[in-house]
C-alpha cells in the first residue's frame, strides 16, 4: 500500500478533517488531498494536519481534474449522506449529497488511476417502521423504504455506486452504512435535538432503541476501509442500544412526551421560536428506533469499534450542562418504583422469603 494518494470529500466538517488528518499521517499514504466547496474554519484545518487542501466543489466537473492531476489512486467521498443543519439549508445538502456524488462517480469513472472507492452511507436506508425486524442486516429489504431526507439521498446514492462498479468492476468499493454519529465534537440533528433543554420532545406511548456510532469511530473505520481491502456494504454502529427515554434521561433532560398529531404543530412551534435541534420529520424517524447487526463489520471488514452505543452517548453526554441531574432522576423513579413496590432490585428482595420461610 505504499505510495498511496487519498482524496477526501467534505473536510469542511469534522468527519471529513479528522479523516484527512489521520490518512497523512499514516505511513502508507505519501500525499492526503482534501476537498469542500468552502474553506476550512481553523479547528477543521487544524485537525487535517499535513494533509492538503483544494477548494473544489465536487458537484462541478472539474474535480475530474484534481482527480488525474494528483494522479488519486483511492477516494473516500465522506460528505456522501450528509445532514442538513436547518430545514432551509435541506435543499443545498440533497444536491450536494446526489449532485456531488454522481459528478464525483463520473470523474472517478474517466480516471483510469483510481483503484479504491470508500463512499459514505447512513443506516437510514433501512427506513423506520413499526413493522421493522428487531435487527438489520446488511441484505435486509427495509418494509419501508425512506422517501426523503438524508436516508432517501442514502437510497439515491447506493444505486448510483452499483451503477458504478458495473461500469468499473476493477475498483474496489467498500460502503459503510454509519449509524447515527454522537461524539463531543461532531454537530448533527441528533446531537442538537438531545441538546434541548430542559424538556425534550417524545411521542406519547413509544420509546424507540437508539443505536450510535462514536465519532472517533466513524473516523476510524473510513480509514480502515480506505487502507484496507474489504468490498461491499457494511453496517456501522456501537454494540448495544439505548431506549430513547433512557438517552433523554442520562443527558440531564426530561422526556416531554406530546400525542404523535401534535407533533407538526409543536415542530411548527418550534421554527418559529427559533428553537433548533427539532423538527417532525426526525421525531417521527426516532419512533420506530433502528439496531442493525455489525458482524460483517467485526469478522469480515475487521474493525472493532472502540465506543459502544451507551459509551458514545455517555461521552457526548459529557459536553451537555445537565438541566435536571441524572441522579435525581433516578432516585425520583427509584421512590416511585418502591411506592409501587415494582423496584425488584436485592434491597427490595423480601427476607422472609429469601430465606425460605413463609410470612
Amino acid at each position: 500500500m505504499a505510495g498511496m494518494t487519498v482524496l477526501v470529500t467534505g473536510v469542511t466538517r469534522y468527519l471529513g478533517s479528522a479523516l484527512a488528518g489521520r490518512l497523512a499521517a499514516d505511513p502508507r499514504v505519501d500525499r492526503v488531498i482534501g476537498v469542500d466547496a468552502t474553506m476550512p474554519e481553523p479547528a477543521a484545518r487544524a485537525r487535517m494536519g499535513t494533509a492538503e487542501f483544494a477548494r473544489t466543489d465536487i458537484r462541478n466537473p472539474l474535480i475530474a481534474r484534481v482527480l488525474e492531476a494528483a494522479e488519486v489512486d483511492t477516494v473516500v467521498h465522506a460528505s456522501a449522506s450528509a445532514t442538513p443543519a436547518s430545514s432551509a439549508a435541506r435543499s443545498m445538502v440533497k444536491e450536494m449529497n446526489v449532485i456531488g456524488t454522481m459528478q464525483l462517480l463520473a470523474a472517478c469513472q474517466r480516471s483510469p488511476g483510481v483503484r479504491n472507492l470508500v463512499v459514505r452511507s447512513t443506516t437510514a436506508v433501512y427506513g423506520a417502521s413499526s413493522r421493522d425486524p428487531a435487527i438489520f442486516t446488511e441484505t435486509t429489504r427495509p418494509r419501508s423504504e425512506p422517501t426523503r431526507g438524508p436516508g432517501r439521498d442514502a437510497v439515491d446514492i447506493e444505486g448510483y455506486i452499483r451503477g458504478f462498479g458495473r461500469r468499473r468492476p476493477d475498483v474496489r468499493i467498500a460502503v459503510p452504512r454509519l449509524a447515527d454519529i454522537l461524539g463531543p465534537t461532531v454537530l448533527t440533528p441528533l446531537t442538537r435535538y438531545l441538546s434541548l433543554s430542559p424538556l425534550v420532545p417524545t411521542i406519547l406511548g413509544l420509546d424507540a432503541r437508539l443505536q450510535v456510532v462514536h465519532e472517533r469511530d466513524a473516523v476510524g473505520v473510513l480509514e480502515h476501509l480506505a487502507l484496507g481491502d474489504f468490498a461491499g456494504t457494511v453496517n456501522v454502529a456501537g454494540d448495544g442500544s439505548l431506549m430513547l427515554g433512557q438517552a433523554i434521561r442520562r443527558a440531564g433532560r426530561v422526556p416531554f412526551p406530546v400525542p404523535g398529531i401534535a407533533v407538526g404543530g409543536l415542530g411548527r412551534a418550534f421554527r418559529a421560536l427559533r428553537i433548533g435541534g427539532f423538527s417532525a420529520e426526525q421525531l417521527r424517524a426516532l419512533t420506530a428506533g433502528r439496531v442493525v447487526d455489525t458482524t460483517v463489520l467485526k469478522e469480515e471488514a475487521g474493525y472493532q469499534p472502540e465506543f459502544s452505543t451507551m459509551a458514545a452517548f455517555d461521552d457526548f453526554a459529557r459536553t451537555l450542562t445537565p438541566a435536571v441531574h441524572p441522579d435525581l432522576i433516578r432516585s425520583a423513579e427509584q421512590r416511585l418504583a418502591h411506592t409501587l413496590r415494582l423496584d425488584t432490585g436485592p434491597d427490595q428482595v423480601d427476607a422472609p422469603e429469601a430465606e425460605g420461610r413463609l410470612p
